[in-house]
């Protein structure tokens, strides 16, 4: 076999994805992701799309977050949003306390004083964790960073120390993934 048959791009049906059925039978990650005050519909379709390649258990729209079914969120989504359990609530504090009752560890990914490093995070994968992602500008409010038992952030290294928020979800839910499929 030569190098260009050993990468051979795969065919979509090759690429053995589970139907919608299976997908929603599976046992998801102990991870719930909660948008607060997320402006993009177009952010808003990518946390539904990586949300599903990651297992996500469920995603939580709240403020003035829009909720499915909306063609921009579809645009990104690309049909995650039909997978994916996901519930409108409008208070993220009143989430917040609900989550952290039923026993998640609540987690803010923001830039904050004494931050956890991804990079550097003792996690155990028999937790269940709430993933909180902000507003665009704003980010996570304060409300909620004092509420979170963790305040995670990606180490960056340009000049901008800001990513794109459905960018930062792949990342942060990348890496959860990893440490629950062991």
């Amino acid at each position: 076999m030569n190098a260009k048959e050993q990468n051979r791009k795969l065919k979509l049906w090759e690429l053995d994805r589970l139907s919608e059925d299976a997908y929603k039978a599976k046992d998801k990650f102990p991870i719930v992701v909660i948008l607060d005050d997320i402006r993009s519909l177009n952010n808003i379709g990518s946390f539904f799309r990586t949300s599903d390649a990651f297992m996500v258990e469920k995603i939580f729209l709240c403020g003035i977050t829009a909720c499915p079914p909306h063609k921009d969120i579809h645009k990104t989504a690309l049909g995650a949003t039909e997978t994916v359990d996901w519930e409108y609530i409008a208070s993220i504090q009143e989430l917040a306390l609900k989550l952290k009752q039923e026993g998640y560890i609540l987690c803010s990914i923001e830039q904050a004083e004494n931050t956890t490093k991804l990079d550097q995070l003792n996690f155990h994968a028999t937790n269940k964790v709430a993933l909180f992602f902000g507003n665009e500008v704003n980010g996570v409010s304060q409300e909620v960073v004092n509420l979170s038992d963790i305040v995670l952030e990606i180490p960056q290294f340009g000049t901008k120390h800001s990513l794109n928020v459905s960018v930062c979800a792949g990342i942060i839910l990348w890496e959860f993934a990893k440490r629950y499929q062991r």
